[in-house]
């Protein structure tokens, strides 16, 4: 199935853009720019030059996906939630040597209006909170809130929250997977 593209969305030259991938209204892409397949770009997107998007991809409206950062499969990107690329950025200063890299792991979710500051690590499967603000890297299935975001607990690939018991045991109430808490590092079983 090929690419659904609305014709107000402007894409520039020597974008990849993979099978069943819809852009909606409004949106982006500039060149050279790789999106995976079945993705899904909502309304009023921007996407970076060279920027990469894995597969199974939902960024919602209003999300600009700058340089530097990259997109793993099956990651949400909530409405108007924002990355950066540079740590002090100026308007008279031009620091495009100093951009930084993020990287959003496989599953990952990113809640509305979420801001990752650039340079962290967002883990598989973990869960930004609306609002917060990611200024360090994010453990695999963490669930982080608040400003600047914190821990406050760990959820399954599914996005439940996982209750562990005193051996660091727990089980996902939707798939009934079991995951292992042990040295604050969460793994699937």
């Amino acid at each position: 199935m090929s690419p659904s593209i609305h014709p107000t969305a402007i894409i520039d030259s020597d974008c990849q853009i993979g099978e069943g991938t819809k852009i909606w209204h409004f949106s982006h892409l500039m060149p050279h720019c790789r999106i995976g397949q079945n993705c899904i770009i909502g309304q009023n997107v921007f996407v970076a030059e060279g920027v990469t998007i894995g597969d199974n991809v939902k960024v919602q409206n209003n999300v600009s996906i700058y340089a530097g950062v990259e997109v793993e499969d099956d990651v949400f990107l909530g409405p108007s939630m924002v990355f950066t690329n540079v740590l002090n950025p100026r308007s008279f200063i031009e620091r495009k040597s100093e951009f930084k890299q993020t990287l959003v792991r496989k599953g990952a979710t990113i809640g509305a209006n979420a801001t990752i500051v650039c340079g962290c690590e967002i883990g598989r499967y973990a869960l930004i909170g609306a609002g917060a603000v990611v200024t360090k890297s994010v453990p695999d299935y963490a669930l982080v809130v608040g400003n600047p975001a914190r821990p406050i607990g760990w959820v399954s690939a599914f996005g439940h929250t996982l209750a562990f018991d005193a051996a660091g045991m727990a089980t996902c109430p939707e798939s009934g997977k079991q995951y292992q808490l042990k040295n604050n590092q969460v793994i699937e079983l």
